[in-house]
């Protein structure tokens, strides 16, 4: 009976892991298939804008619901629920492949249908949320930390082999049908994996009754915040959560410009450089973040991280030469990567069991209400300010730096 409880608990942790991986790639997946689908059924750039959006819109509507509903009903139900809606996703997704290109209003059945895929599939993949219940009702205190960050680690690692792998199964004969037909297998794996060794983690007596809200309510993060009426310190975090999230939404829709003016880079030397940061991005989280939390605790490990991404934001503005700027990047990278395991795991440690849901739920919309709209007008601003809005963008995480010297509970820290 040991050995077998032993065995469990090895795999308990494994349902959280294939959550997090599949909703990265369903995300990350697209990325190098989307422009090409839209070509192919002659929409514009503007619509390939909008699908990549609407994923995180929704993501941000759906994420609170399903942390509420998790509260209330449990983590495995919600969890097997959402994951067969990603899984419904993807199959709306493959039937526009055989639908014909004509037009309704002047637009594409085939586009139409893949919003729609990429609407429910950003509802359900708002399952973060309870997944990082999941985590936080079942890890011990000195688990959480070390979790989070391997939870860190495969969304870098989503984040790598997603893009490859999406390029990689639509090369063949059937195009995009290909990339959408691995990704529904996944779905289905991380859907058996819950059903086969996802346990309830959230007992009957923690549950508290559902509360129903608009879907407006979801977005109105102040009015949420304020009807949780969390504690100083989760209210804290949630303020160095929110200016994080705005630096790294505006992050990511420009970096990529950036590095092409630098460099000059071509899609192919572009995929190079970024499979390069997606191995900085998991070796990191998984392996660095660990080490300077164990040390350090997770308040200082923070801090580290934000001053490191100070540095790096600043400092890629400043060299012209590509392996001085791979250095300077990696100190970028270090700091992003120490940053978001630990504000995850300090959101576990100071969430009481019955908010957790709700407490990550709130979490999740901050990052993904950022992924929306940040990502448009930081474009904007880079078309005519250039690198000089990353000096700009520096004192994000520097204000959020001097925030987190504010009231907050050391008992936990180291």
């Amino acid at each position: 009976m040991k050995i077998g409880a032993s065995i469990l608990n090895k795999y308990k942790f494994i349902p959280a892991y294939l959550l997090t991986f599949v909703n990265v790639l369903g995300f990350s997946i697209l990325l190098p298939v989307l422009p090409f689908v839209v070509e192919q059924y002659g929409c514009s750039e503007i619509v390939y804008g909008a699908l990549i959006s609407i994923y995180s819109i929704f993501q941000a509507l759906g994420a609170p619901y399903l942390g509420r509903l998790s509260d209330s009903l449990g983590r495995k139900p919600v969890l097997l629920i959402s994951q067969a809606g990603t899984l419904l996703s993807w199959i709306i997704f493959g039937v526009a492949y055989f639908l014909p290109n004509i037009h309704i209003l002047g637009f594409s059945v085939p586009i139409l249908v893949i919003a729609v895929a990429r609407v429910l599939d950003g509802i359900t993949g708002g399952n973060n949320s309870v997944t990082q219940a999941y985590v936080t009702d079942v890890a011990t205190l000195k688990e959480k930390s070390l979790i989070f960050g391997s939870i860190g680690g495969i969304v870098g690692v989503g984040m790598i082999v997603g893009p490859g792998l999406g390029g990689f199964l639509s090369s063949g004969s059937w195009g995009y049908l290909g990339t959408v037909i691995g990704a529904a297998i996944l779905s289905m794996v991380t859907l058996c994996s819950i059903s086969l060794w996802l346990k309830e983690s959230h007992p009957e007596e923690k549950r508290r009754p559902f509360q129903r809200e608009s879907l407006l309510f979801s977005i109105r993060l102040h009015h949420r915040i304020q009807r949780l009426n969390p504690s100083k310190v989760i209210r804290n975090i949630f303020v160095l959560r929110g200016i994080f999230s705005i630096m790294m939404a505006a992050y990511v829709g420009t970096i990529a410009l950036f590095i092409i003016d630098l460099f000059h880079f071509n899609e192919q030397q572009l995929g190079v450089f970024m499979l390069v940061v997606g191995l900085f991005i998991a070796f990191n989280q998984a392996v660095v973040s660990k080490w300077f939390i164990r040390r350090w605790g997770e308040y200082w490990t923070m801090r580290l991280g934000l001053c490191c991404t100070v540095v790096g934001l600043w400092g890629i503005t400043t060299t012209l030469h590509l392996w001085l700027y791979i250095f300077l990047y990696y100190w970028l990278n270090l700091g992003i990567s120490l940053c978001i395991p630990c504000f995850n795991a300090l959101l576990a440690l100071h969430a009481p069991s019955e908010q957790a849901g709700e407490v990550m739920g709130i979490s999740g919309a901050i990052i993904s209400l950022s992924n929306a709209f940040v990502p448009i007008c930081a474009a904007a601003l880079y078309g005519l300010y250039g690198a000089s809005i990353y000096w700009v963008l520096a004192l994000l995480p520097l204000l959020a730096l001097l925030y987190s010297f504010q009231d907050f509970d050391p008992e936990r820290d180291g």
